[in-house]
């Protein structure tokens, strides 16, 4: 990073914390998402938001190796006591936090202490693949659901309300609540497209509207501390978990996405097979054909595997289908006369992913399917793959994923040496720490660690 880029931010930091300390704010929350998943973050008073924005705040590379229990793994480039990095805060998503009064939250991009970008920096891995996209022409628009299961906040850990799956007898139980998150987010100025009761008891789901890769990773987090912070304000806990309790519907985090190139809306092609054009096809196909790689990447926890089950809406097996919610890619047709209308939904991740990590991979094994020419979607599936007995499992442990992700030479590219390595220390790491937990031991151990 340049001098001059310095001495811009800095003054830019200098009256955004002018700013902030007249709305009464009185700290600021600097977060990253580690490759575990989990939200670590530094936190600076209002008054030292410029020089945090010039020089940055310090932090270790090894939580780039930490697990989601805390415990420390290690990789050929990240491990250990030494060194140090430079948070530096993206201004630009400088957010007044609505739940928490006298604090304001920005994600943070990470430089060595040269000033250089760091390799291992999740964020910046996801910047760099939207900007090889944006090369091509390509504009993408991601959006994810956020699942999540309303605990009382008492020591007994039991369902907040008693009402059936996607009951309205649940928004009754918990009208404030969900009020509370509906104003909070939109205090944010995060725009909600719905928010609903789930199927396991107690769950809720909140979709957003869709926006560049890198924004929709970072609202992911805000919305996810968002209504943490409402719960615990009513006495609740909220658990992302991807199973909260065992052998129960787990939370999901399906990410959305549609393509455009050059101005062109790819969902909506008059001469195309369901109004998808060539180009978004290739590049739905190689993110189909590498699902059980990003597996490790969006179902990246041994608990992520309790979610997914056959025949629950996990999309576990590695077919597409039109409006199939079985499926792992399904293709969403909107309405006919919406000419802005039509994505792809993937949908076995979950909230134990990194968001970052997640967009960026997805754009990776797309753009390589358009560099090789293939393979494009094959046939569409409907009624439910489980059914059928011909239709390829998704993987159904962490370690079977991981096999799949260590033979992606695509993706050990995009993510570079040192990122790749830290992801795949980590995943190991979990894997053999939990690899003799029963369901509800791995149900337990996992339950707030997200």
């Amino acid at each position: 990073m340049e001098a001059a880029e310095r001495d811009e931010r800095r003054l830019s930091a200098r009256h955004e914390a002018a700013r902030l300390a007249a709305e009464g704010v009185r700290a600021v929350a600097i977060s990253w998402v580690d490759n575990a998943g989990v939200s670590r973050v530094k936190t600076v008073p209002t008054s030292r938001l410029p020089q945090a924005a010039h020089r940055g705040v310090g932090m270790s590379p090894v939580f780039d190796v930490y697990t989601s229990d805390d415990a420390v793994a290690t990789s050929p480039h990240i491990g250990g006591p030494d060194g140090d990095l430079r948070l530096l805060p993206d201004l630009e998503r400088l957010t007044i936090l609505a739940a928490q009064p006298g604090w304001a939250w920005a994600p943070a991009d990470r430089y060595d202490q040269n000033g250089l970008p760091y390799p291992a920096c999740q964020r910046q891995f996801a910047r760099r693949m939207v900007r090889l996209a944006e090369a091509q022409g390509l504009e993408m628009r991601m959006g994810f659901e956020t699942e999540w299961v309303v605990l009382k906040d008492d020591g007994t850990e039991g369902h907040a309300g008693r009402g059936p799956a996607y009951g309205l007898t649940r928004v009754a139980e918990l009208s404030d609540y969900l009020l509370a998150v509906h104003d909070t987010l939109a205090a944010q100025g995060i725009e909600v497209l719905q928010l609903h009761p789930e199927y396991s008891p107690g769950q809720f789901e909140v979709s957003t509207v869709p926006a560049d890769p890198v924004r929709a990773a970072d609202e992911l987090v805000l919305v996810r501390e968002s209504v943490r912070a409402v719960s615990l304000a009513h006495g609740l806990r909220a658990a992302f978990a991807p199973v909260v309790v065992a052998r129960q519907v787990g939370n999901g985090c399906h990410l959305h996405l549609s393509l455009r190139q050059n101005g062109r809306n790819l969902h909506r092609d008059p001469t195309a097979a369901h109004g998808l054009a060539a180009t978004a096809n290739i590049f739905l196909g190689a993110v189909l054909d590498a699902m059980p790689a990003l597996c490790a990447i969006g179902a990246p926890s041994p608990a992520s595997y309790l979610r997914l089950i056959p025949s629950h809406w996990a999309g576990v097996h590695r077919c597409w289908g039109i409006e199939n919610r079985e499926a792992a890619l399904r293709l969403v047709l909107g309405e006919p006369d919406d000419l802005e209308g039509g994505h792809a939904e993937l949908k076995p991740f979950d909230a134990a992913a990194n968001p970052y990590l997640l967009v960026g991979s997805v754009i990776a094994v797309g753009l390589q399917g358009l560099d090789d020419g293939g393979p494009a979607l094959p046939a569409p599936v409907s009624g439910d793959p489980a059914g059928r007995g011909d239709q390829e499992r998704l993987p159904t442990s962490l370690g079977e994923a991981l096999t799949h992700f260590e033979r992606s030479g695509t993706l050990r590219a995009a993510l570079g040496e040192a990122l790749y390595g830290a992801v795949l220390a980590v995943r190991r790491a979990e894997a053999e720490a939990l690899a003799e937990h029963s369901p509800e031991a791995l149900a337990e151990a996992t339950r707030w660690r997200w």
